[in-house]
C-alpha cells in the first residue's frame, strides 16, 4: 500500500524567492535555507509528489500565490551542507489568499501556520489545504480549468 499524499506550506520572502523567481527557474529549485530544528524534521518528512503552497512571506505580502511539487526528498546539499528538497511549480493560484482572509475563515481556525507563524515549513492538514484552494478558486494546473472546458463543449 501506497504512502498518501500530504500537504505542505512554504514560506519564503520575496525578496528573497518569489513565486516569479521559481517559475522563471524553469519551475524547478532546491527548498533552502531551512535552519529551524522543526522546519527541517517537516522538510524530512516530504516525499515525493506531496503539494505545497508556496507562500509570500514578510511586511507587505503575507499569502498563498502558488503551489509546487515535491521532485526530489530530502538530502543532504554540498553547498551548505543543510538538508533540502527540490521542488517544481504546479501552478498559481487563480486568486492569492490573503493570511487576514485565511484566519477569518472559521474552517481553519486551527492551522499550524496560525500556531507556529515563525516556522518556514509546515504541514497542512487535508481539509485546511481544501478550504485555501477554495477560497483560491484552485490554481492553475488543478485541473480544474480542464473539467471547466469540457463542460462547455
Amino acid at each position: 500500500m501506497g504512502k498518501s499524499k500530504r500537504y505542505w506550506l512554504l514560506k519564503t520572502e520575496p525578496s528573497e524567492w518569489s513565486w516569479s523567481d521559481q517559475d522563471a527557474n524553469g519551475g524547478i529549485s532546491k527548498w533552502d535555507g531551512v535552519k529551524n530544528k522543526q522546519a527541517q524534521k517537516n522538510l524530512k518528512s516530504m516525499a515525493s509528489g506531496d503539494l505545497c503552497f508556496f507562500y509570500h512571506s514578510g511586511t507587505k505580502s503575507r499569502c498563498v500565490v502558488g503551489v509546487v511539487e515535491v521532485v526530489r526528498e530530502w538530502y543532504a546539499d554540498d553547498d551548505d551542507g543543510e538538508g533540502v528538497v527540490d521542488v517544481k511549480a504546479v501552478g498559481e493560484m487563480r486568486r492569492f489568499v490573503d493570511l487576514k482572509e485565511m484566519k477569518g475563515d472559521k474552517g481553519i481556525k486551527d492551522f499550524v501556520l496560525f500556531r507556529q507563524p515563525r516556522l518556514s515549513v509546515v504541514p497542512v492538514e487535508d481539509d485546511v489545504w481544501k478550504k485555501i484552494c477554495e477560497l483560491g478558486d484552485g490554481f492553475c494546473g488543478d485541473g480544474k480549468e480542464d473539467r471547466e472546458s469540457s463542460d462547455e463543449s
